[in-house]
């Protein structure tokens, strides 16, 4: 495995962006001895704190634009995964000769750890930090080879590059990688020791085009998976899920790798007893989180249960935001695509209250028009696709249902307020990204949260 040299380089980061990984790619390229600029089409405004954590090092800013200078003369573009390969600036770069790369592969290629990578359209973050979390449980029992457990990637809990300073042969890095992580990390033809995908359904079609152009960027998780230290790699996939059962079917007979299956229905009842999260949906991500720590890893089963009993779950993903007047308000915001939110109200009984909407991804809502007439007291709907959203249940047939839309999170709240009564759930899931009114899912929580308990 070759790796990207970026000592005394021209390297070109392009886009900051507001989750780290610009960030953490550019310091790194400090780091290694690089002449380092960055370019990103937002302003020093819209990056203040991100420049912040930034601030002192030797790089050049070009901010607000991208100059085409840049990209003809770099030697390296370190790309953000929100760019399109397609770009016309990476085009110029290439045509130039300059080496395309990003944040993940510059990490696979330096990791002397061993790596579980995790991907999905749905359950992805909870599994990641679940499998972390049984792996740590597990951290120092007799037999279990590892010494230290990192969570990391596109969760966001510790920059990637920043963690090879400490890493060794005896740690794991649990890793939450999306699709175009993973288009970019299959371009340098690296793969995982470990790789998992949670389930697929349709999402981020504004980028992929279509379905299936988006399961072969999933499937590249396993792609480039190959032997490491004498050790042959793990693919695990979802008997629940039939386009991952095809994959099992197509991987399992190949002798480089070893294939493993889980399905909710196998968690033992000693295990779904001290699970605190809800529903179906959370009980397939302990099948996937143990498939990772018990099959592969070996993590005991009283320490499983130690660590299983003491998982809380993660903020915005079905988060209690408060209970007031018999009422009980949950912030899922993190519910990005409409199976994510068919899940959650599937997975409550009480009456529901539906918060829904935002960015369009190109995405069908018909399944969850039919779910929310089915399921639900009432939707209040904001963003760019309420009305599309209101036109998928009004298209599901006639329902006692009752649809308002809102001009923002503070009115929707509003609007939940007057209708709810007790024993009543108010549910922000949108089923859509944040990003048309929000910069992310958890800016968006956060103002459900303060409008709800009036912070």
């Amino acid at each position: 495995m070759q790796t990207t040299d970026l000592k005394n380089k021209r390297v070109l980061v392009m886009g900051l962006g507001s989750f780290g990984g610009g960030a953490d790619s550019a310091a790194f390229a400090c780091g290694q001895g690089a002449q380092v600029t960055v370019t990103d089409l937002a302003d020093e405004a819209r990056l203040g704190q991100t420049l912040q954590s930034l601030r002192g090092l030797p790089i050049r800013w070009h901010l607000g634009g991208h100059e085409e200078a840049d990209f003809k003369h770099a030697d390296v573009v370190i790309v953000n995964p929100a760019v399109p390969p397609d770009n016309q600036y990476l085009q110029l770069a290439k045509d130039a000769g300059a080496v395309i790369t990003s944040q993940v592969p510059l990490f696979f290629e330096r990791c002397p750890s061993r790596t579980a990578a995790i991907t999905g359209s749905n359950g992805k973050s909870t599994t990641t930090a679940l499998t972390a979390h049984l792996l740590e449980a597990g951290r120092g029992q007799e037999g279990v080879a590892y010494d230290r457990v990192y969570l990391s990637g596109n969760i966001g809990n510790l920059p990637l590059l920043g963690l090879l300073q400490e890493l060794t042969e005896r740690d794991i890095v649990v890793i939450e990688i999306s699709s175009f992580q993973l288009e970019q990390l299959a371009a340098s033809r690296i793969g995982p020791d470990v790789a998992l995908v949670t389930n697929l359904s349709p999402n981020h079609l504004d980028r992929h085009g279509t379905f299936e152009a988006y399961c072969a960027a999933k499937e590249n998780i396993f792609a480039w998976q190959s032997v490491k230290r004498g050790e042959v790699p793990v693919s695990i996939f979802n008997a629940d899920d039939p386009l991952c059962l095809d994959w099992y079917d197509r991987y399992r007979g190949r002798p480089d790798r070893r294939c493993v299956l889980f399905r909710a229905e196998d968690v033992p009842a000693a295990y779904r007893e001290c699970f605190a999260l809800p529903g179906r949906v959370n009980l397939q991500n302990l099948a996937a989180a143990l498939a990772v720590a018990e099959a592969v890893f070996g993590v005991d089963a009283e320490r499983l249960r130690q660590g299983i009993s003491s998982f809380r779950g993660l903020e915005h993903r079905m988060q209690l935001a408060a209970e007031t007047g018999g009422v009980r308000w949950y912030d899922d915001s993190k519910a990005t695509t409409p199976v994510s939110t068919m899940a959650a109200l599937n997975g409550i009984e009480e009456p529901k209250i539906l918060i829904a909407g935002g960015y369009d991804k190109g995405i069908s809502f018909a399944d969850l028009g039919r779910c929310i007439a089915e399921r639900c007291k009432a939707a209040v709907l904001i963003g760019q696709t309420a009305g599309k959203i209101e036109a998928a249940i009004e298209q599901a047939g006639p329902s006692k249902v009752i649809v308002r839309k809102a001009k923002d999170m503070q009115e929707a709240v509003g609007i939940c307020s007057e209708m709810s009564q007790k024993g009543d759930v108010v549910l922000l899931s949108p089923a859509c990204a944040s990003y048309d009114m929000f910069k992310n899912y958890q800016e968006r929580g956060l103002a459900f949260q303060r409008a709800v308990t009036g912070g």
